[in-house]
């Protein structure tokens, strides 16, 4: 496996990786609202191409992908982490856990202060993420607060608080 950036013959691989990982077994036919995000984000002004990556196997196939956008708290500018995604059928082989490693190491190469995510509170622990409450960074859309979460990185200052502000496409969710 190889993690690089996202290349532009990678798009249609980004958008199959994302229709795969985040698949409803109750409606199949329905695409996933990451494929249409990671088009929005890739169109809008947050997208950051050096911070969209994609895992590729052996036979170099697009097995994962993962991407930060900017994002603000105040007049501070952040990453806001997501989605990342996997293959439904390359899922539990190391992929995921390598692009957050190596999106994580590439934003903080790139001096960016954190990183912040809706997700799973169980799994973004084990790379560093903790509640962003605990930072007095909070989110405006109530229903995202439990699972929200901040990595700090080398240039996070503590004078970095207050409301933080999702690209548009978030929103549009």
């Amino acid at each position: 496996m190889l993690v690089r950036r996202e290349v532009p013959g990678d798009v249609e691989g980004i958008r199959t990786v994302h229709a795969s990982a985040f698949a409803d077994p109750e409606h199949p036919r329905r695409p996933p609202v990451e494929v249409g995000l990671v088009d929005a984000l890739r169109s809008g002004d947050a997208w950051l191409p050096e911070l969209s990556l994609v895992a590729v196997g052996p036979d170099a196939t697009v097995d994962g992908h993962v991407v930060c956008t900017r994002a603000r708290i105040g007049t501070a500018a952040v990453l806001a982490l997501g989605p990342v995604g996997v293959r439904a059928d390359r899922q539990r082989r190391g992929i995921g856990s390598a692009l957050m490693h190596a999106v994580l190491g590439a934003a903080d190469a790139l001096d960016e202060p954190l990183v912040a995510l809706v997700g799973h509170a169980d799994y973004y622990p084990r790379f560093g993420f903790r509640p962003a409450q605990e930072y007095g960074i909070t989110l405006s859309v109530a229903s995202w607060a439990p699972n929200f979460q901040v990595r700090l990185l080398t240039s996070y200052s503590p004078a970095i608080a207050g409301e933080f502000r999702f690209a548009k496409p978030f929103h549009d969710l």
